[in-house]
């Protein structure tokens, strides 16, 4: 599984990465066909002022990709909803392919 995370103009903190980082390989033991993952931290600018933290988290899967976008106040807010929305995500598409 190769991860990408990508901060869009801003610099951020070892401990954020990090935490992403370790979350994000959890994600194998809800599917082990994953092959990539894209995590994007972005600040919502609006007329310079930043408005929201904007995580989103691309994961490609054999036969399609799964995609959450989510807002708050924090990057920690906003990455764990994501995340556990991902996960739902993966527990659906899991159940599906049983037979």
């Amino acid at each position: 599984m190769n991860v990408r995370i990508q901060t869009v103009h801003f610099n951020a903190d070892g401990s954020l990465l990090d935490r992403v980082e370790k979350k994000v390989a959890k994600l194998t033991s809800y599917s082990n066909r994953i092959v990539d993952v894209n995590v994007f931290l972005k600040l919502d600018n609006l007329a310079h002022h930043i408005k929201d933290k904007v995580v989103e988290i691309r994961v490609h899967v054999p036969r399609g990709d799964l995609f959450v976008k989510t807002c708050s106040k924090t990057f920690e807010q906003s990455f764990e909803r994501a995340y556990h929305s991902l996960v739902t995500q993966l527990k659906r598409k899991k159940e599906k392919q049983m037979p």
